[in-house]
């Protein structure tokens, strides 16, 4: 069932040496172009690296060598208004794409279509595993894919055979996702107290990268202060939110 497939995602960062198609590849796209799309803008596009000294760079830059360097095949999701605008140019007319609204557009058609590929990758019985380290140097790739202007690379996609089985990491339970009607915050003074000891239990029964550690102090580690100070800056060179 497709409902049992999803929940048994893990993100797979060791792969076999077993290359994928580029036929399997183009497949797992084309799945990828069927999420929806909102105003059927279709804001994604997909950068297919088979080149070895790019993915080498793609590996550094990221900061994910292993799982550039081993998998089958690597993917980097960007959002694109380049070709939004090559349309619009048809007509004689231009685009503009400098406000926030389209931003959150670009960035959700991403979403919803790497997370189809995600799945008909995993249902061909293919590991995956996401990589924001991508924005970590987000103008570095750009130049490396030679990405144009109103094209920003979001993350990338390792896919390949999995050499590793990992558990299915607990998620927050759906009560603390799930509000009827109402949005209750009272009830995460109960439920996320509780949710830390299902972790700390989870990390420690891990077969690796055992640690003790609670879900709520390592968000608020990670959220504590402001990260990537330097993404607007390279979304304004680009040509978004500059209103």
């Amino acid at each position: 069932m497709v409902i049992n497939l999803l929940k048994s995602h893990s993100s797979v960062r060791r792969y076999k040496d077993e290359p994928i198609s580029r036929e399997t590849v183009m497949e797992l796209v084309k799945a990828g172009q069927h999420a929806a799309s909102s105003h059927f803008v279709q804001a994604c596009t997909v950068m297919y690296v088979t080149d070895t000294e790019k993915r080498g760079q793609l590996a550094e830059l990221s900061k994910n060598r292993r799982q550039f360097y081993t998998a089958g095949a690597v993917l980097v999701f960007c959002m694109d208004y380049n070709r939004l605008s090559h349309a619009a140019r048809l007509h004689g007319q231009e685009i503009d794409y400098t406000v926030a609204e389209n931003v959150l557009v670009g960035a959700i058609d991403v979403g919803l279509f790497a997370q189809n590929v995600v799945i008909a990758a995993e249902s061909k019985g293919y590991g995956i595993c996401y990589i924001g380290g991508v924005r970590n140097a987000m103008e570095e790739i750009s130049e490396v894919l030679e990405l144009p202007k109103g094209v920003v690379p979001l993350f990338g996609l390792s896919i390949g055979v999995p050499n590793e089985s990992n558990g299915v990491k607990p998620r927050l339970p759906v009560e603390a996702i799930l509000h009827e009607n109402t949005y209750n915050e009272e009830k995460y003074t109960e439920l996320l107290p509780a949710y830390d000891e299902i972790m700390k239990e989870y990390y420690a029964s891990r077969d690796s990268n055992q640690r003790d550690a609670m879900w709520t102090k390592e968000m608020a580690d990670f959220l504590e202060s402001p990260r990537r100070t330097d993404l607007q800056a390279f979304l304004q060179k680009q040509g978004f939110l500059l209103n």
